[in-house]
């Protein structure tokens, strides 16, 4: 069998910003599928993700040879999807989610940071760096304007888990870089290791909570399948062959696009921070097109 083409730089970003699209309804489908704990749903939406992927497997079983990695490479795809999302769901037990989210959210940042790093990207680029910031910037405000941020002390252990969760996923998708032979059908045993830990972690430190109705359930249902589930093939393809710095960038417009979906929605009232923010990222997002002027020194191999 001739083998599949790889995407050009071009479609795969494109691809990754698909990943970016799904995330922003993550906050819509988590709100609807009602008081299920995290961790529980987390184990019920990474199972429905990892059978997305698995899928192919049926209706191609040579792709099952995906699964055959090194330890390592099990190791990076567990450590990213399962390790991320214990560290986030502990800061927000530990701190106070306004707070915790937005430290959770130098993720996109460090990940442009991070690129800067591996071989052949072309060194750390201003313009990605000025766009990283300005979305950050964003997100702040953004947030600030849902009733303020008040870091405390006493919420210290919150805020490290939720920075640790976004030097995880940063790492992550940076590193998916170094193992792009690695097919993006692994992802779908990454997404069942992760359920498994998932539901372990559930049974330890939460009671068990049902969703009451079809609505609920089809809302677990849409999780699993688009913003846990395919939302992190996309990802996979746009960190291995895509425009990783352009796309961390991009990630800032996530949250936005959620809290535009939950006004749309009825969830949440539209505000000027909602406005200023989205302003902002906008801003950062052209920023990071722009000329190729770099920071440092090159990376190239």
């Amino acid at each position: 069998m001739t083998p599949r083409p790889a995407p050009s730089v071009r479609s795969a970003t494109l691809t990754g910003a698909g990943a970016i699209l799904l995330w922003s309804l993550l906050a819509l489908f988590t709100a609807a599928s009602g008081t299920v704990p995290p961790f529980q749903l987390a184990a019920m939406t990474f199972l429905v993700g990892g059978l997305v992927g698995a899928a192919g497997f049926v209706v191609r079983p040579a792709r099952l040879r995906a699964l055959r990695q090194p330890a390592r490479v099990w190791l990076l795809g567990v450590a990213g999807l399962f390790g991320y999302h214990a560290l986030y769901f502990a800061s927000l037990r530990l701190a106070p989610p306004a707070e915790a989210g937005l430290v959770n959210y130098l993720w996109p940042l460090l990940l442009v940071l991070f690129s800067g790093l591996l071989p052949g990207e072309g060194g750390l680029r201003m313009p990605h760096l000025v766009g990283a910031l300005l979305g950050l910037a964003g997100i702040a405000v953004l947030i600030a304007g849902r009733g303020g941020l008040g870091f405390e002390a006493a919420s210290l252990p919150g805020y490290l888990a939720a920075l640790a969760g976004a030097v995880v996923w940063a790492a992550y998708s940076v590193l998916s870089r170094r193992v792009g032979a690695v097919p993006t059908d692994a992802v779908a045993g990454f997404c069942l290791v992760t359920a498994a830990l998932s539901l372990a972690c559930h049974l330890a430190v939460e009671d068990t909570v049902w969703p009451a109705g079809a609505a609920q359930w089809a809302a677990v249902a849409a999780l699993g399948i688009g913003p846990v589930g395919a939302a992190f093939y996309l990802w996979d393809i746009g960190m291995k062959r895509g425009d990783i710095r352009l796309l961390g960038v991009a990630s800032y417009a996530a949250p936005v696009l959620s809290t535009l979906v939950l006004v749309a929605a009825g969830y949440a009232p539209a505000t000027w921070s909602l406005a200023l923010a989205c302003g902002l990222i906008v801003a950062g997002a052209l920023a990071a097109t722009l000329g190729p002027s770099r920071i440092g020194v090159e990376t190239d191999a």
